[in-house]
Order: C-alpha cells, then structure tokens, then sequence
C-alpha cells in the first residue's frame, strides 16, 4: 500500500514551485503556490462539469444538482484565495512582475475550457495557442460540444417539457443568447415542477458564483497594478472589467420579472 506522500506524489508537488526572481522575492512563491491552486481547481472543475453531462444525459437530476453545488463551493473557494493574494501589496508583487515576461492567466487553457462549458463561447480564443497543440484541440473539441446549458435544455425536453425548437437545435459554438420563447416554459417549469425549479436556481447559484469570481478578480487587478496592462500583453483591468454583468443563462435571470 502506497503512503501518504507517495499516493499523492507530495516531493513531486513540492518540486513545482520555482521562483524565477533573485533573491528569490519573498512573495513569489505566494504568487506561484495560489495560481497552481487555482489550476488544480480548474481541473475538478472541468471533471465535474463532464461528470455533470453523464448526470444530465441518464436524468440523475438529484445528483447533477448535488454536482452544481460541488461546482459553487469550489467557486467560493477560488474567491476566497483572492483575499490571500490581496495581502501582496503592489510593490510587493512588482519586485517581481517582470519575470513573468509573456506569461498571464489570460493564458490559463483550463479557465478558457471552463467558459467554454458554461457556454461562454469565444472561437477567437483558440488563437492564442498553437495549431495542433494538445490544448487547442481540448479548447476545439469544447467549442463544438454542448454547453452545460444545452445539456440541461436536453434534460428538461427529456423529462416531456416542451423546450422550443430553435433553442434545442441551436448553433452550440455561440453564446447563449436570450430566448422569449424559453422564457415562458422555464416559468411554467418554475410553477409546476419543484424539482426541476431547484435545478434551475442551481443554476443561478452557479451564474452568480462566476459573476463573484470574475468581480473579485478585477478588483484585485486593479488593486495590485491599477490601469497598467496585464503581463502577455493582455489589457488588464479593462478586459476583466468587459466581463461583468454578462450572465451565462440570460432567461433564468430574466424571468424574474415574470413571475
């Protein structure tokens, strides 16, 4: 039986943290140990939002909505490791800034594959990897794959409610765009059938846990290097701040005038 340390490969996980800066910086390590945290977050992720569509795809709504709450409080986790990053004050990371050179969490493969899955579909992001690379091809097979609003759009029409047409048959590379017409059936659902009502609101719950996160983000951006543009050549704060107050799933948000 393997040990502690040796199931978990702990001297392996230890040996990736390797500051680039002389001296090293004392707060570089801080910097490294939190976004490799958050890159193995992204991981459970991504594993359980595929686990979620084997959930959505048997109609096992009672654990898909136990997934969604795993999903959120993975979330909350990511914010709050913002707090920890804030105890850097922006000299403190500017002594080291510059050894980041083209590197940016811009870059991060897995928080672009996550967007993808939620349906925050962008095909010009694929640009920034290389053609043929195992992350393009990761990044293209969750492009041209059903979002998890799709899935769930799947499930409801599989438990006899009447999704329209043009919103099952969608184009699955975009972004989700508001729908009148679901409007109404989610209503209906909302009134008459309690258990997929409170996968919807799971799904809310999700929607407003990415706003958080993306909220909190900037902040921290524009506590730490103010307007300056991002490491990678990425625009910052600016671009971060393009993020905000764009849902996920529009009509689950808009009913709430409806009812």
């Amino acid at each position: 039986m393997p040990s502690y340390a040796e199931y978990l490969n702990v001297d392996d996980l230890l040996a990736l943290q390797r500051p680039l800066s002389e001296g090293p910086e004392h707060d570089e390590m801080l910097f490294i140990v939190i976004h490799q945290v958050y890159e193995l977050w992204f991981r459970q992720i991504l594993h359980e939002l595929d686990h979620l569509e084997e959930l959505l795809a048997r109609n096992d709504g009672a654990h898909a909505r136990g997934g969604l709450k795993r999903i959120l409080t993975i979330l909350k986790v990511l914010v709050a490791q913002i707090d920890i990053l804030e105890t850097m004050t922006p000299l403190e990371f500017l002594s080291f800034r510059d050894r980041l050179e083209f590197g940016s969490g811009f870059q991060s493969h897995q928080f672009r594959e996550i967007e993808f899955a939620l349906g925050w579909k962008d095909p010009k992001a694929l640009e920034r990897y290389p053609a043929g690379s195992e992350v393009r091809s990761r990044l293209e097979r969750r492009l041209k794959s059903r979002s998890l609003w799709d899935l769930f759009l799947h499930h409801l029409a599989g438990n006899g409610v009447p999704v329209p047409r043009a919103d099952l048959e969608r184009d699955v590379t975009r972004r989700v765009e508001p729908s009148p017409a679901l409007r109404e059936v989610l209503v209906a659902v909302y009134r008459s059938q309690p258990a997929l009502a409170e996968l919807c609101e799971r799904l809310v719950d999700l929607d407003e846990g990415i706003m958080e996160w993306r909220y909190r983000h900037v902040k921290m951006v524009q506590r730490t290097i103010g307007t300056r543009r991002g490491t990678g050549g990425s625009a910052g704060a600016d671009y971060l701040l393009a993020t905000l107050n764009q849902p996920l799933f529009p009509d689950l948000w808009a009913i709430r005038t409806e009812f």
